[in-house]
């Protein structure tokens, strides 16, 4: 396993890349980059391209309904170009209530979206003839009857780094997780429990793998957690710093009957936590409902304990599939801890 990073966004961006800078001499592979409605991920990517030297530097995610998907295609090329070749893009659908609430696009077609999202970058990269598109949900030209006309195929004046830049999809549904392992070079599951991963995703997995492009090669899974090692009780506190996330996405990201991750807990069999961790967001008593979290989704989603313990966890994410262990180091020592575990993934 290699060993990635996700960059926290709601931080000092330029604290934030400090760190990255300084976990890249330890060994850390990848980072990736959030972005949610605060400050957009590629500009973020770009800094860190200029201050580092070998880690690869991914979207996670680039929300699908921001930007046309030849935009999509031409800031992952720029950004490929500028890092030579570290680029690695992170899509995801994100929900309705940001997509709708915060940038005014309507919530539809998710799954053709990212489907033809990831074939038109593709056709983008390759460079191989000019841009032409049918699908569901986009035409490339526009047709006459939806504009001017005027619109006419073209082909991306630049030529790409790479023709084929790696395509992480962030996916949790049974049918999106299914299209990933088809047609994507990587899946970020979030909130990943590699005990209960194939008792919830193994059957999609399996599906999308059957009609998987063996050019593509293995599907790549990206997952983890906090990563901190230690004994007593001061260690295990560390956990409580990710109640108040898990309650926030089980309990507040998105509508009581449309919430894709409190759907991911029930599956997991924490039924009864869903429903009263939803109960107590939407009410607003959000400390009830991070002391709600069960003990175990907390653990089982991160890497936190006695050194015996944590290497039990990193066996455990790479016996689930994971290609890259996401952790966040937490302690005195970041890049010490960042070097340690990447010996273990090895």
């Amino acid at each position: 396993m290699r060993i990635s990073m996700p960059l926290q966004y709601a931080g000092e961006p330029k604290a934030a890349v400090e760190q990255v800078v300084e976990l890249e001499k330890a060994g850390l592979d990848t980072v990736w980059v959030a972005e949610a409605y605060g400050f957009d991920s590629p500009t973020l990517m770009g800094y860190i391209a200029a201050r580092t030297e070998t880690v690869s530097i991914g979207s996670a995610i680039l929300p699908l309904y921001t930007r046309t998907p030849s935009l999509v295609a031409m800031t992952a090329a720029g950004l490929d170009d500028l890092s030579g070749g570290r680029a690695i893009l992170g899509l995801g659908a994100s929900g309705p209530q940001v997509i709708e609430g915060w940038h005014g696009v309507p919530y539809t077609k998710p799954l053709a979206r990212t489907r033809e999202t990831i074939e038109i970058c593709r056709k983008i990269w390759a460079r191989e003839e000019r841009l032409t598109h049918d699908g569901s949900v986009f035409q490339l030209p526009l047709p006459p009857d939806e504009g001017t006309g005027l619109g006419k195929p073209l082909k991306i004046i630049n030529h790409p780094v790479r023709p084929r830049i790696p395509v992480y999809v962030a996916a949790l549904g049974e049918k999106n997780v299914q299209m990933t392992a088809e047609i994507a070079d990587g899946w970020l599951p979030h909130l990943f429990v590699p005990e209960k991963a194939e008792d919830v995703w193994g059957e999609a997995i399996a599906k999308g793998r059957a009609r998987r492009d063996p050019a593509l090669g293995d599907l790549e899974i990206a997952a983890g957690g906090l990563l901190a090692i230690g004994e007593g009780e001061d260690t295990k506190r560390l956990l409580d710093h990710v109640r108040p996330m898990i309650a926030l996405y089980v309990g507040g990201m998105g509508a009581r009957d449309r919430n894709f991750y409190n759907t991911l807990a029930r599956r997991y069999g924490y039924e009864e936590a869903a429903e009263t961790i939803q109960d107590l967001y939407l009410d607003g008593r959000k400390d009830e409902a991070a002391a709600a979290v069960p003990d175990e989704f907390v653990e089982l989603t991160n890497l936190v304990g006695p050194e015996s313990y944590v290497r039990e966890r990193v066996e455990a994410f790479r016996a689930a599939g994971v290609t890259q262990l996401n952790v966040i180091p937490l302690g005195g020592n970041p890049a010490a801890l960042i070097e340690k575990v990447k010996g273990w993934a090895s």
